[in-house]
């Protein structure tokens, strides 16, 4: 479900009606394949029917481009053509689909820092994040690489002697991807990356960034006479992700956005008995012992709550400090908070760039009026930035209760809400009573404590850490959440089992029909 970019008509850089893409300034878009208007539908072809929409950058609110939509028509087409080319690519053997992969994630090198200048144009998010959100896709592909010559399923010992068990795994067949405004290259590699090696044909639906990584993929395709309809696009709004959710020809829907759309596909999904993938909202939390070192404290709270401007789902977003550190620590962090560079996001020096919208902006604001209704203090930030764009100061708030209403909502901004704890079986329960269970980390050097943190009574979050930040995961584990968060698994470790169906299959190759549990039925 494409997310409905706000129209702005700001006029401090551009006339209203002028693209980055006919400015010279932003030439490096036509490496990209990139125009005025761009064709937002993928199957073979380009093309697309249905309605045009424009994207902005939220750093000024300026045009970049213009995409066409699919309509209805183009995604039946698209679905189509899909499920043909998945039988031609179904047919090749997985170890020559890593070679496929192999070439992408070469293609995506060649072209990594336009791509994330790109990211960091359309998303907000600063340079060095967008570049290193394209090395993530070329990473997972290099992972998928090694995968494709080990996927599969064990031979295990029959009870019947001239039997042979095995466990045989075989591709679901069409993967819809509908990915998140926050990590538009991201999520789409962790999911058609492995999807591809796993023997699946892919159907994204999101914004202009994937037209361009679309063009990439094809290109690669081409060159190996290998369907385009393999790696689909359909550029889409609500009605392209609806009709994706209640489509029995969608063998597995993955969906990455918030928990309140989530499960609504979650239910379309379910009603028809299809599989689904959900990766949705994190209220993570970082929690600080009285043995932690402060030189890791500091930078770790700092990146995960202001990273990307608090727009990953992995963001800190409740920090609770043991009372004998807890003045130091917001003392530190404020005067770190102090230092971070704001500016535009495509600068190099940024540390700091835009939120996505103006619509994120309002919601930023009324979360801060609710934290201080509810008994919070602002110690800092907590206000619009007065430059062009989205911008929002970093916002620490302390003094509220743990259980507070704004606490437990998961709100899409740099808010971090400082608590005091005082034992550590109160505060592993305060980690756990969100709805979410994204990401968690403590700061201690207790053996004992790490290992009871790690255990079946410490976080309940499927990413649980100790002494790093919440975000910043690596590719080789896989990486999902617990509770309302929706329980899918992308990336690493065994992941690919969630892109493929199971089979257990058991050969008679001797003469005999001995029965199992030794039945005899004569």
């Amino acid at each position: 479900m494409r997310f409905s970019f706000e129209k702005n008509y700001l006029n401090n850089l551009f006339s209203k009606d002028e693209l980055f893409t006919v400015n010279p300034q932003y030439a490096w878009l036509r490496e990209l394949g990139l125009q005025e208007d761009n064709p937002g539908v993928y199957n073979g072809r380009w093309g697309g029917g249905g309605q045009v929409v424009t994207t902005y950058c939220p750093a000024n609110n300026q045009p970049i481009a213009r995409v066409r939509q699919a309509s209805l028509e183009d995604y039946e087409e698209t679905v189509r053509k899909a499920k043909e080319a998945w039988k031609v690519w179904a047919d090749i053997p997985a170890p020559k689909r890593g070679e496929i992969v192999r070439q992408i994630g070469d293609a995506l090198r060649q072209k990594i820092k336009v791509l994330g200048s790109l990211v960091s144009l359309e998303m907000g998010k600063i340079y060095v994040e967008g570049v290193g959100e394209v090395q993530e896709y070329v990473d997972v592909c290099d992972y998928a690489v090694g995968l494709s010559r080990m996927i599969g399923g064990p031979v295990l010992p029959s009870e019947r002697s001239g039997h042979a068990l095995i466990e045989q795994w075989n591709p679901v067949g069409l993967v819809g991807i509908i990915t998140a405004f926050n990590f538009p290259v991201a999520v789409y590699g962790w999911n058609s990356a492995i999807a591809m090696i796993c023997g699946n044909a892919c159907a994204p639906t999101t914004s202009l960034t994937s037209v361009a990584v679309t063009k990439i993929i094809a290109e690669v395709l081409e060159d190996n006479k290998i369907p385009g309809a393999v790696c689909s696009l359909v550029c889409g709004g609500a009605d392209i992700g609806t009709a994706m959710a209640r489509d029995g020809r969608m063998d597995l829907l993955s969906f990455t956005g918030s928990t309140e759309v989530g499960k609504q596909v979650a239910l379309m999904v379910q009603e028809r008995f299809g599989r689904s993938l959900l990766e949705l909202g994190g209220n993570n939390a970082i929690i600080v012992f009285e043995d932690a070192d402060l030189n890791l404290v500091i930078p770790s709270t700092l990146f995960a709550a202001v990273g990307t401007a608090g727009q990953r789902c992995t963001t800190a977003r409740r920090l609770f400090l043991h009372e004998s550190v807890h003045d130091e620590v917001v003392e530190k962090l404020a005067k770190a908070y102090a230092q971070v560079r704001i500016g535009d996001p495509w600068d190099s020096d940024t540390l700091y760039g835009p939120l996505h919208t103006r619509e994120a902006v309002k919601m930023f604001l009324d979360a801060v009026e609710q934290a201080k209704q509810q008994g919070g203090s602002v110690v800092y930030g907590g206000k619009v930035i007065n430059r062009p764009g989205n911008y929002v100061e970093p916002t620490i708030v302390i003094g509220l209760a743990h259980n507070a209403p704004i606490v437990h909502t998961e709100t899409f901004a740099p808010i971090l809400y400082v608590l005091k704890f005082k034992e550590e079986e109160e505060v592993f329960a305060w980690n756990n009573e969100v709805k979410q269970g994204l990401s968690s980390s403590i700061f201690t050097r207790d053996l004992g404590r790490i290992f009871r943190w790690l255990g079946p009574k410490g976080s309940d979050c499927g990413i649980v850490n100790v002494n790093i930040p919440t975000s910043g995961a690596e590719i080789g584990g896989a990486f999902g959440g617990e509770k309302h968060t929706g329980g899918g698994r992308e990336s690493g470790s065994d992941s690919w089992k969630l892109y493929m169906k199971r089979s257990t299959c058991t050969i008679n190759y001797s003469k005999d029909l001995p029965l199992a549990q030794g039945i005899k039925f004569q």
